[in-house]
């Protein structure tokens, strides 16, 4: 295949406008190997991993393929601790703490922000690419990577927060449409409900900066990829469609939950970590959210809803687990990652040459 934009390909020197979605708890090595051997993008996601696991990590890929991969960070700035609201949300949950029969946690999961210590670590290991979510790391942090050679790529949910991306040195900008599954990648904005989708963003994303733009949201197969090309996006990343791959770390409950699925099945939702992010609805996000005013800043909220899932999951109960997921559940498939992103390569050719001939 021909790409006639090789802006994407070029810069980072894959063969395919395809990109692996870095999801915390759901990308694997071996689904970066996998992607990344089958010529597009695969990715590691840094944020919810100690300094030791994503050096381990980092060695698997390495060990696994030659080829470029992308490791993706949070840059969340840290919490300020409010007792009050604490105690509130805690209030607020103190049912299911008795109805589950568990004590209120003190700790979530760790999800810590890019620092001098992963930096080290990047400029150990040199991936190809680094993406950023929230926005980007201080200025002093950016010129290492940047001086080392490494690739810049970040997440914008409106024009201007691409235009910011853009005037700080990044080499290209995901537009992250509403469709997403999982956290927005928003840091100038915070009202959820006027973000736009894919379809409008991807565009006006465009027309606002001169870097390649990579669209993410709802893009599932050939269809969204031959899309966000007409749209003037270099290429696609792709999240959901590979959650049911076997190489995807997604839990049983979810994966049963993401086959129920369908396209008004999610919900953007700040009552698991304080960030709204887009899942698929539950007992806990109907009861208490879907976005509650109450919940503590992120990641704090996590602290207090963590405990409530394992003892849940424990009765095949899914109330309390965080079943995220783009508004294109429908289209993942239970394939294996690679064979997955030559598919849609099949299937965006097809659309292309449709459309051309």
């Amino acid at each position: 295949m021909k790409w006639q934009d090789r802006r994407l390909l070029d810069l980072f020197g894959i063969e395919h406008p395809i990109l692996q979605a870095p999801m915390a708890g759901v990308t694997s090595p071996q689904m970066a190997i996998a992607t990344s051997e089958a010529g597009a993008l695969g990715s590691i996601a840094g944020a919810m991993l100690t300094p030791d696991g994503l050096r381990q990590e980092f060695q698997m890929v390495k060990q696994g393929t030659a080829r470029p991969f992308n490791v993706n960070f949070f840059v969340h700035k840290a919490p300020t601790v409010d007792a009050a609201r604490d105690a509130a949300w805690r209030r607020k949950l103190a049912g299911y703490y008795e109805e589950l029969g568990v004590a209120p946690g003190t700790k979530g999961p760790s999800r810590a922000a890019f620092d001098a210590t992963a930096c080290d670590l990047v400029l150990e290991f040199m991936p190809k690419v680094v993406s950023f979510h929230f926005g980007l790391p201080d200025k002093a942090l950016m010129q290492r990577l940047k001086a080392a050679g490494i690739v810049i790529i970040a997440s914008a949910t409106t024009a201007e927060e691409a235009r910011w991306l853009e005037g700080e040195g990044t080499d290209a900008v995901i537009a992250q449409g509403a469709e997403a599954g999982g956290h927005r990648g928003m840091f100038l904005v915070e009202d959820i409900s006027r973000q736009a989708g894919t379809m409008a963003l991807v565009p006006q994303v465009v027309d606002a900066v001169k870097v390649p733009v990579i669209a993410a949201g709802g893009i599932g197969d050939g269809r969204g990829i031959a899309a966000a090309l007409a749209l003037g996006a270099a290429g696609a990343q792709i999240g959901t469609a590979f959650m049911l791959s076997p190489e995807a770390r997604t839990g049983a409950l979810h994966r049963a939950a993401l086959k129920k699925a369908n396209d008004n099945s999610t919900v953007l939702t700040n009552v698991f970590t304080g960030r709204p992010a887009r899942g698929i609805v539950n007992r806990i996000v109907s009861e208490v959210g879907p976005m509650s005013a109450e919940a503590p800043a992120f990641p704090l909220t996590a602290e207090a809803t963590q405990p409530l899932r394992g003892p849940a999951e424990a009765k095949g109960s899914t109330d309390f687990t965080p079943l995220w997921s783009g508004q294109a559940p429908t289209l993942a498939r239970e394939m294996p990652a690679g064979e997955l992103v030559k598919a849609m390569v099949r299937e965006t050719q097809a659309v292309l040459g449709r459309v051309r001939g």
